[in-house]
C-alpha cells in the first residue's frame, strides 16, 4: 500500500514523449536515409590528413598576416588549408615566416598560386616546399574503426552487468545515431574531415553516452523504488526522463555556450571541429531524450525478461 501511494503522489506526466515514439523515429529515418544515401553517392571532402599534401614554407619580405593569406588562397578554394605563423616576430597575429600545407597539388596550380602570394601581398623566399604522405592511413583508419567497435562491445558488456543488456544494445544504438547525424552533415555540407574530425567524433561518444546512462540508471532506480511486475514501461521511461530532463538540459547549454564561443571566435582552423561538435550535442541531447528510452522500451517489449 506504501509503495502504491509513493506512485500515486508522483507527478502527473503531461506530455508524453513515449506515445510519440514514432514520431520521434520518423525523424531520425527522415535524417539517417537521405544522410547514407549522400555519403555512398557525394562521399566525403578529406582532409591533407587522409589525403597527403603540400608543405610550403616562405619568408617574406614584410610581416602579413594569416587573414591576407588565407584570402589569397580562397580565390583557389583552398580556404581550409592549415596556415601557421612562425618566425621571431612578438606579435602573433602577423609575421615574416608563413607555412601553408594544403592539398596536393599540380605543378601547374603551385605556380598559379605563389605569383598570386606574389602579386597580392608581396615578395618572398621559399625556405621549403615538398610533398607528404597522409598522416591518417588506411590502416590506421581501419584501427580506429575495430577500437571503437570493441569500446561498443565493452560498453554492452558493462552497461548489461550494471543494468540489464537492453540498456546496452539501446545505448550502442544512440551512439551510431549521433555519429551518422554528424556524418551526415559533414557530406552534405562537404565540410573537411580531417584529424580534429576524429577527436570530434570521440568526444561526441563520450558526451552522448554519459547523457544516456543518467537517463538509464534514473529508470533503474524508477523501476525498483516504484514499479513492479505489470507496469508501464511508457509511463515509467516518461518519468524517469523528466526526472533528468532539468540536469540535461543546463548540461548541454553549458557545452554548446562554450562550442559556440569556439566556433564563432576560435579562427578558421577550428572551424570544422566545432560544427563537428554542436551538430554532435545537439544531436547527442536529443537522442538521448527521444531515441535511448524508446529503444529500451521497444526491446524490453518484444524481449520481455524471464522473471517478468
Amino acid at each position: 500500500m506504501a509503495k502504491m501511494k509513493v506512485q500515486q503522489n508522483l507527478p502527473k506526466i503531461r506530455f508524453d514523449i513515449l506515445k510519440r515514439s514514432k514520431i520521434w523515429c520518423a525523424i531520425s529515418l527522415l535524417i539517417i536515409i537521405p544522410g547514407i544515401f549522400c555519403m555512398f553517392t557525394r562521399g566525403f571532402n578529406f582532409g591533407i590528413d587522409f589525403t597527403g599534401g603540400t608543405i610550403v614554407e616562405m619568408h617574406f619580405a614584410k610581416e602579413v598576416t594569416l587573414t591576407e593569406v588565407r584570402d589569397v588562397l580562397k580565390n583557389y578554394e583552398l580556404d581550409n588549408a592549415v596556415i601557421q605563423l612562425s618566425g621571431d616576430a612578438s606579435n602573433v597575429e602577423s609575421s615574416q615566416d608563413v607555412m601553408i600545407r594544403t592539398m596536393d597539388l599540380e605543378e601547374s596550380q603551385r605556380k598559379e598560386i605563389m605569383a598570386s602570394l606574389k602579386d597580392d601581398i608581396g615578395d618572398y623566399s621559399v625556405l621549403r616546399e615538398e610533398k607528404v604522405g597522409a598522416t591518417i592511413g588506411g590502416e590506421l583508419i581501419t584501427d580506429a574503426v575495430m577500437a571503437t567497435v570493441i569500446s561498443w562491445i565493452l560498453i554492452i558488456l558493462y552497461v548489461s552487468y550494471r543494468f540489464e543488456w537492453r540498456f546496452g544494445v539501446s545505448a550502442i544504438l544512440t551512439l551510431i545515431y549521433d555519429v551518422l547525424i554528424v556524418l551526415t552533415a559533414f557530406s552534405v555540407l562537404q565540410k573537411q574531415v580531417d584529424s580534429s574530425f576524429v577527436a570530434a567524433i570521440l568526444t561526441i561518444i563520450g558526451y552522448s553516452i554519459n547523457d544516456t546512462i543518467v537517463i538509464f540508471d534514473r529508470i533503474r532506480e524508477n523501476q525498483r523504488l516504484h514499479f513492479r511486475k505489470g507496469g508501464d514501461l511508457n509511463e515509467l521511461a516518461n518519468r524517469s526522463i523528466y526526472q533528468t530532463l532539468t540536469r540535461s538540459l543546463y548540461t548541454v547549454f553549458t557545452v554548446l555556450f562554450t562550442t559556440f564561443a569556439l566556433y564563432f571566435f576560435g579562427g578558421d582552423t577550428t572551424k570544422d571541429f566545432a560544427f563537428a561538435l554542436l551538430i554532435g550535442f545537439f544531436s547527442g541531447s536529443y537522442s538521448s531524450i527521444f531515441v535511448a528510452s524508446p529503444l529500451w522500451v521497444m526491446l524490453r517489449k518484444k524481449f520481455p525478461p524471464k522473471h517478468a
